[in-house]
């Protein structure tokens, strides 16, 4: 049976990567005299890769990564002004209005009828809890568990701290590494809600076919899946 059900924040809960990705095209546009979108693309890229143990995930380390570019495409010509520029960029990331998915609220109130919600989330500790407390969603959950990354590990920590076994909860997210391999190599079920523009470091390949994997088109159709999955449960 399933205890407790964990759910990701951002694109699944919220829009978040149409922002990012409009955040990005601005910052490409402003080194277009210095480089092509590509090259700014890709060594955008390296630097997060580089510095993602240092800056972590989120706006923030998405910012210095981009300044960090900068600073590397445009060379000597590299200027307040061009800091400046990113600097907002960075500001409108973190202080654009939480656009809910359609029928969010809705669906959290039919899984929280469920079993315990736990809203489990990488990234910036402040701008997470900013963004949780801005969605009006906060009082659904049970338990918040904001994590540097998501990783086997991060499940694990959690089965002990809420006396769960794993094959008691459920994750449900749009990063294939994050929100489904991760619980399902730490024995829970996962459920991956595909979105677009996903970050290139979250997209690995999935599981393939197994028991407690399921693509689902939304998240109101966990509902029906963990209906499925204690049915199953109380046959046995």
């Amino acid at each position: 049976m399933i205890r407790i059900i964990c759910v990701d924040a951002d694109d699944t809960l919220w829009h978040n990567m149409r922002h990012f990705n409009a955040a990005l095209q601005a910052f490409q546009a402003l080194l277009l005299p210095f480089a092509e979108a590509s090259v700014t693309q890709a060594a955008l890229d390296e630097a997060e890769n580089r510095n993602r143990h240092a800056y972590g995930y989120g706006a923030k380390g998405f910012t210095l990564a981009m300044i960090e570019t900068a600073m590397e495409v445009a060379g000597d010509a590299f200027s307040r002004d061009l800091v400046a520029h990113i600097l907002d960029a960075g500001r409108m990331l973190l202080t654009h209005p939480v656009e809910l998915f359609d029928g969010i609220d809705h669906t959290l109130r039919a899984l929280k009828e469920r079993g315990d919600l736990i809203l489990v989330t990488k990234g910036d500790l402040l701008h997470q809890e900013t963004k949780l407390a801005a969605s009006g969603l906060g009082d659904l959950f049970t338990g918040v568990e904001i994590a540097s990354d998501k990783t086997e590990q991060t499940f694990q920590r959690l089965f002990a701290k809420y006396d769960v076994a794993p094959g008691e909860c459920i994750m449900a997210g749009d990063s294939m590494r994050s929100d489904v391999l991760a619980p399902l190599n730490a024995g829970a079920w996962a459920a991956y809600i595909p979105q677009e523009g996903a970050w290139a470091h979250e997209v690995v390949e999935g599981p393939g076919e197994q028991r407690r994997f399921r693509q689902l088109s939304k998240l109101s159709e966990l509902v029906g899946w963990i209906d499925e999955i204690n049915r199953t449960a109380s046959s046995n």
